[in-house]
């Protein structure tokens, strides 16, 4: 019976609870306007990622998530104290018995400052629309049964429209500190690098009712942060993170992190050798789920896989499983290449 309700809430209670709230990532730092416009051209000069989420999958229906995003700085030159980046980032989220879908596209705006040679500050603004959808046939309702058995003919318990259209705005502030900026030789893994930002999203507080009330999607604050930290005369670096989501009455706590080992370095002469890195690591969702994560790096090229491990009061439900994740991105430049001429830039 304890599994049975427990199935009942994933598969159709969740949904209508969850309407409320966003979508979220484990691999979050594979996915950075997700979090804050503020992010767009932050740490790189140029990044494009795929994610996508399958959970639940024990329990009924599962929820599958993909997202995609685009972001670039706009100007490169080294001697400007500040620059423009900007970005795309769409994303599509189907949950559940009820099949509730959540499509969302969204542009950001992002401007940087040069505080010194190795410090930025960032203020970014991020506008688009999203779509929500709803099948109720998908659902059985009290009021659906007879007397002896559930009899799909009679009305459901709920009706309404199964679809609408919100705009949607979000804004954040971002600090990043990189050592590897400005007129300065880095040697193989010598990288101390971090990143700090506050974002609230649905500034504007949007309806978000599928029944005509006045029911408005809370703002969401984000607290977020990331850093490399090189193990010096080692290959290793620490690479820790931590996400804070605040939605109305619900929110969220993520920390973890992971271990790098920098399998080889770019050749600054021939150009045919390229750096690669390995990561492995955990991070815990309080009261939630531990993800467990690897990353691979070839170049400009990154591929993740992490599994959320259920440890909530649904383990009964699951067994502990919890959601896979895969993601892929590609940036540039080459964050393998550590020793610039006089011409050449991290911009």
């Amino acid at each position: 019976m304890k599994r049975f309700l427990a199935i009942a809430f994933v598969g159709v209670i969740m949904p209508f609870i969850s309407n409320a709230q966003d979508i979220h990532f484990s691999q979050f730092y594979m996915n950075p306007l997700q979090q804050n416009p503020a992010m767009a051209g932050a740490v790189y000069g140029m990044e494009a990622n795929i994610l996508y989420k399958d959970q639940w999958r024990a329990v009924g229906n599962p929820y599958k998530t993909f997202a995609l995003g685009y972001h670039m700085r706009f100007e490169k030159k080294r001697t400007q104290k500040g620059f423009l980046a900007g970005g795309l980032n769409v994303y599509s989220d189907k949950a559940g018995d009820s099949q509730m879908m959540t499509t969302k596209a969204t542009f950001s705006l992002n401007y940087l400052v040069k505080l010194n040679e190795h410090n930025r500050l960032g203020g970014g603004l991020q506008a688009g629309y999203f779509q929500r959808k709803i099948d109720f046939t998908g659902l059985q309702w009290a009021s659906q049964f007879d007397g002896i058995a559930y009899n799909p003919s009679m009305q459901a318990g709920m009706t309404g429209q199964t679809a609408f259209t919100k705009f949607d705005m979000s804004t954040g502030l971002v600090w990043v500190y990189n050592n590897k900026d400005g007129d300065i030789n880095v040697t193989d893994n010598h990288d101390l690098n971090f990143n700090f930002g506050v974002a609230l999203q649905h500034v504007n507080r949007p309806k978000y009712s599928f029944i005509g009330t006045d029911e408005r999607l809370p703002m969401k604050v984000v607290v977020h942060g990331n850093g490399v930290i090189s193990i010096s005369d080692t290959k290793m670096a620490i690479v820790p993170g931590f996400m804070y989501y605040r939605q109305g009455p619900a929110q969220e706590i993520y920390v973890g992190t992971l271990f790098r080992y920098l399998l080889s370095q770019d050749s600054k002469f021939t150009g045919f050798k390229y750096g690669s890195a390995l990561y492995m690591g955990a991070y815990l969702r309080t009261r939630d789920a531990v993800s467990a994560k690897i990353l691979y790096e070839y170049a400009g090229w990154g591929f993740g896989i992490s599994y959320d491990i259920n440890i909530s009061s649904l383990q009964q439900a699951t067994y502990t499983r919890g959601g896979i994740e895969f993601s892929l991105r590609f940036v540039a430049p080459n964050p393998f290449i550590k020793t610039y001429g006089a011409n050449h830039s991290r911009y």
